[in-house]
């Protein structure tokens, strides 16, 4: 018997009707190459959250922003179903002028796949 492995995942949108994103799974390469990306931000981060001045807190709502963006186009490989000025939506233009709410659940897709959800991003 031969076994087939998907090394992506198409999660239909329970926002938008018949809008789908194709999510990357994670594998061992995959999960060190993210880990590489989101090192230096998250230790940036993780100083910034101690920093009770508007100054720093804007600096890591602009970083937590960042992680969220490389997220995204780290692991979200396509969108179908959904036009944006009229152009077929892919990732970068979804990031770029796409609906926040749809960002947003490609997002949570993404990071659904990386078993990183947002309690135990905060630990």
């Amino acid at each position: 018997m031969n076994i087939t492995y998907e090394s992506v995942k198409v999660v239909p949108s329970q926002l938008a009707e018949g809008v789908t994103y194709t999510v990357t799974k994670l594998s061992f390469a995959r999960r060190m190459e993210l880990m590489r990306h989101v090192r230096d931000l998250a230790r940036r981060l993780e100083f910034l959250q101690a920093d009770a001045e508007p100054a720093g807190t804007m600096e890591g709502a602009l970083l937590r922003a960042e992680v969220d963006r490389l997220f995204l186009t780290w692991g979200l490989r396509a969108v179908s179903g959904l036009a944006i000025d009229g152009a077929a939506a892919t990732p970068e233009l979804l990031a770029e002028a796409g609906p926040e709410d749809l960002l947003r659940e490609a997002l949570a897709a993404v990071r659904a796949e990386t078993g990183l959800h947002s309690a135990e991003r905060k630990n």
